[in-house]
């Protein structure tokens, strides 16, 4: 297979005119050697990490094509720590998109003179464009359609569909006792009609999860969300 991009913490390669490979790998993100889904630098490297990520990519993949809502996913290989999906265009040279239910990270150095650490936020959704140089810049709906990134039809259908995902998601680490802090999510345009569908991953290295006043680490949360 054509190796496609080699990304921080997957590589991709490509499978035919359809379909590529993602392979994860165990490097995560973070700074000066400590974990931060928020980070957009590798920090660490952790025995295990890519097959754990691809763990719970597919099972809230394969949930979320359960009920309907688009993705990218086809099929996953634990073994090999490969995920099949389906090729997907980006919004300009990518878009992420961030849920957040609890102030920390980079909105409360941000915005810490109006908020403490913790506050609860109702599914306040941002978006920041992937541009390591700048620092993954925050950008308003109005800016992205002016730049022609994505129209402001796009960005509603994104905000909403990622209010439904993390909503989803949060009620299940709810239903373990835990409790979704944050999530960044990216989307793609897929298929022949370029309909917005989830892409890329959904694992314990982009999120912030907590179980009362202790943050669980993304190999700990694995385990927790895919115990019976």
């Amino acid at each position: 297979m054509e190796l496609l991009y080699k990304g921080k913490t997957k590589d991709v390669y490509e499978l035919d005119d359809q379909r590529v490979i993602l392979k994860f790998k165990d490097d995560v993100t973070g700074v000066d050697g400590k974990f931060d889904p928020g980070a957009n630098t590798v920090g660490l490297s952790i025995d295990g990490m890519g097959k754990s990520g691809l763990k719970v990519t597919r099972h809230f993949f394969e949930k979320l094509n359960h009920l309907n809502i688009p993705t990218h996913f086809l099929d996953a290989d634990i073994e090999e720590n490969t995920m099949t999906v389906l090729k997907a265009s980006a919004f300009g040279k990518g878009v992420e998109v961030i849920c957040r239910y609890r102030a920390v990270g980079s909105f409360i150095r941000r915005y810490g003179m109006y908020a403490n650490e913790g506050d609860k936020l109702d599914s306040y959704v941002e978006f920041t464009l992937k541009d390591d140089e700048r620092g993954d810049p925050l950008i308003t709906k109005d800016a992205l359609d002016m730049l022609h990134i994505l129209n402001k039809e796009e960005y509603d259908e994104i905000e909403r569909l990622t209010k439904e995902i993390c909503g989803i998601i949060r009620e299940e680490l709810s239903q373990k006792g835990l409790e979704l802090y944050d999530i960044k999510l990216e989307f793609g345009r897929v298929g022949e009609d370029r309909h917005i569908a989830l892409i890329d991953e959904i694992s314990g290295g982009n999120m912030r999860v907590y179980r009362g006043n202790e943050y669980i680490e993304p190999l700990d949360l694995e385990k927790m969300i895919l115990s019976k």
